[in-house]
C-alpha cells in the first residue's frame, strides 16, 4: 500500500474519531432518537464531510485570499448554530419519547453540523494541504483523500454513535438521561469555545 494512503487513511481517522461537535451530537441521536436516527446522522455528517474535503480542495487555493474574512464568518455562523444544538440537548425531554413522536432528523442534523463544524473544515484543508496539494496528480489525490475522509467519518462518527447505543442501558432513569443530557451540552459547549480561546 502506498505510503501516502496509508497517512491518509491514518490521519482522516483521527480526525473523525476525536471528540468534537458531531460525535457528541452522535452519541446524544443514538440515546434519545435510536440508532435508526444515528446511523442517518452518522450518514449525513459522512456524506457532508465528504463535501467539505473535496470543497476544501478543490477551492483552496480561491480560499486563500478571502480565508480570514471567511474562518470569522464560518466562526460566528457555527459557534452559533451549535450552542443552538447544545440548548437543545440540555433541555430535551428525559423520558422515552414515543418513536412516533419524534420529528425524523438525524440525516439534516448531521449534513448540517457537519457543513458548519469549524473542527471539519480545519481538519479537511489541513488534509488537503498535507495530502492533495503537491501532488502529481492533485485531481486524483482529491478524489482518493475525499473518498478515504468518507469511509473514515463514517467509521469514526459511527463508533461515538454505537458508544450512545450502549450507553442507553444505562440511562434507564429520567435521572441519569437529564444528567448525561447535561453533560453532553457542557462538552458541545466547551467544543465551541475552544474555537474562539
Amino acid at each position: 500500500m502506498d505510503n501516502v494512503l496509508v497517512a491518509m487513511i491514518g490521519f482522516a481517522f483521527v480526525g473523525a474519531v476525536t471528540p468534537g461537535p458531531v460525535n457528541i451530537l452522535a452519541i446524544s441521536t443514538a440515546v434519545q432518537q435510536g440508532k435508526t436516527e444515528a446511523c442517518k446522522l452518522v450518514v449525513g455528517a459522512s456524506v457532508s464531510y465528504a463535501l467539505v474535503v473535496y470543497l476544501s480542495g478543490s477551492l483552496l487555493h480561491g480560499f486563500a485570499q478571502w480565508l480570514p474574512k471567511l474562518e470569522v464568518v464560518s466562526q460566528v455562523c457555527g459557534s452559533a448554530f451549535l450552542a443552538y444544538l447544545a440548548y437543545k440537548i440540555y433541555s430535551a425531554p428525559v423520558e422515552r419519547i414515543a418513536m412516533n413522536d419524534i420529528k425524523r432528523s438525524g440525516w439534516w442534523s448531521g449534513w448540517l453540523t457537519q457543513l458548519l463544524n469549524p473542527k471539519a473544515w480545519l481538519v479537511a484543508m489541513s488534509g488537503v494541504s498535507l495530502y492533495v496539494i503537491g501532488q502529481l496528480d492533485q485531481q486524483h489525490s482529491l478524489l482518493v483523500f475525499t473518498t478515504v475522509s468518507l469511509v473514515a467519518c463514517l467509521a469514526g462518527v459511527g463508533c461515538w454513535a454505537i458508544l450512545g447505543q450502549v450507553l442507553t442501558k444505562f440511562l434507564a432513569t429520567p435521572s441519569k438521561q437529564r444528567t448525561f443530557n447535561r453533560v453532553m451540552a457542557i462538552t458541545l459547549l466547551a467544543s465551541v469555545s475552544m474555537i474562539w480561546f
